[in-house]
């Protein structure tokens, strides 16, 4: 099963490199659909013409008349396996006293897999896919503005056991809510604005209830700006920004005694326990949806207390804050395993002769002083397009994928064909050599009917 974990740990990097420790469950649901978008550099809330407004914002819909099918291919990760693909397949249709219906499938299947035992042992093997089904609902609030509404039900389906001792099988079958809202000549006559708030709901668990994770709910704000639009020909600049409303803390020492926990939920001493005197939980958790909402526009910032950290990371350290001394021997401004100069410190945490370092040279003691404002705006994604109509027949796409965070910056390309009422557009993603979403191609089909 050692594939299957690469597989997972690279969909929570590509598709929103802001997960650290397996912050949220499903993340498939946040792989963008749709080649016409993937040409823009998946930036299409503030868009959303189309049948793929069931994902990206179902408010869109409200918008559009007559009926129409899409569906869309792409054989995802192709520099890593070639037994990976996504399908997605989206409708819409409009009732004049009622609104727009419309809703969409996503299938996602990660190939064959190898099971092994505990020991290594190879066991067979086994597939694994995950998906999803969307119902959705969008009317006008005005003529310019719209709501829209979405219901799914999706299914994972890892592994059909637990491995060794555990019990239970690796599936999970969960639901979740969007909403969006689109509202156009917003400000300005040729300027749209687009707002989706997606996967809301309970929290994802497989085989162990306890080690649950919340949902990847997203919310996504988008601008569309109609740069030129004229009879033949249409220019448009589009823009979204990504923030996941998932708070996530690594071990911390919440209350500043120097250790991760050490005592029950009522405040007393009980060691190897997970909280701290004042019965705040202290190693590694998520918030729950109806406080992340809040929490996760500051969780980076200003919540939590000194990070507990291992060698290269928050986590799998010692659940003690600091106590090494390290000295920068080699002058660089910074400590690191060149600097060989350590010693252990004597005393208690809190005493003078306290070192504020772990045993690998990273600082933990007052780190959670040094957080800014620029960690949580670190985290945001970015997409930003361009597309250009000649006619209603011919278009031509470009835009850039941008997360600072996860050192991602993916230049993508598109075209895309309208006649007699079909449609189809071709999505490209380009990336440096290596990159496991370099060469990704998507090809989308629309009938108008």
């Amino acid at each position: 099963m050692k594939r299957l974990g690469i597989i997972l740990s690279l969909m929570a990097v590509l598709i929103n490199p802001i997960f650290a420790q397996s912050e949220a469950g499903a993340i498939f649901l946040l792989i963008a659909p749709g080649a016409r978008a993937g040409g823009m550099g998946e930036a299409h809330v503030a868009v959303a013409d189309d049948a793929y407004a069931s994902y990206w914002n179902p408010a869109g819909l409200g918008f559009l008349d007559g009926q129409e099918l899409a569906m869309m291919h792409v054989n995802w990760l192709p520099g890593l396996a070639d037994d990976l693909y996504y399908e997605f397949f989206a409708f819409r249709k409009r009732y004049p006293t009622l609104g727009t219906i419309g809703g969409h499938l996503i299938f996602l299947n990660l190939g064959e897999q190898i099971r092994t035992s505990e020991t290594g042992d190879e066991l067979g093997t086994f597939t694994s896919y995950m998906t999803a089904l969307t119902m959705s609902y969008s009317a006008l609030i005005s003529p310019t503005q719209s709501l829209g509404l979405n219901a799914k039900v999706s299914y994972q389906h890892l592994v059909e056991m637990g491995a060794g001792s555990e019990k239970g099988k690796g599936t999970s079958t969960d639901f979740g809510f969007d909403v969006g809202y689109m509202h156009k000549e917003w400000i300005i006559p040729n300027m749209t604005l687009g707002l989706n708030l997606s996967n809301l709901g309970p929290k994802v668990d497989f085989i162990d209830p306890d080690q649950a994770d919340p949902q990847p709910t997203n919310l996504s704000l988008g601008f569309n700006y109609a740069l030129v639009n004229s009879e033949f020909n249409k220019l448009s600049l589009v823009y979204d920004v990504d923030k996941m409303l998932v708070s996530s803390y690594p071990d911390m020492d919440w209350d500043g005694d120097g250790y991760i926990g050490g005592y029950d939920e009522g405040g007393k001493l009980s060691p190897g326990n997970d909280y701290n005197s004042n019965g705040d939980f202290e190693i590694a958790h998520t918030d729950p949806i109806y406080k992340a909402i809040f929490t996760s526009w500051v969780d980076d910032w200003l919540l939590g207390g000194d990070m507990d950290y291992g060698s290269d990371g928050p986590g799998n350290g010692d659940m003690q804050i600091g106590g090494f001394d390290w000295t920068d021997s080699d002058g660089d401004g910074k400590i690191d395993l060149s600097d060989n100069e350590i010693s252990k410190s004597a005393g208690e945490p809190g005493d003078d002769t306290w070192g504020d370092y772990n045993e690998y040279g990273i600082k933990e003691v007052g780190n959670s002083k040094e957080r800014t404002i620029s960690n949580e705006l670190d985290r945001l994604v970015h997409n930003i397009g361009l597309e250009y109509w000649y006619g209603e027949y011919f278009a031509i796409r470009t835009g850039y994928y941008y997360d600072k965070l996860g050192k991602i910056g993916n230049p993508t390309f598109g075209i895309g064909l309208r006649f007699a009422g079909y449609g189809f557009d071709f999505g490209y993603t380009y990336g440096e050599t290596g990159h496991p979403l370099t060469n990704t191609m998507r090809f989308s089909l629309n009938m108008e009917f």
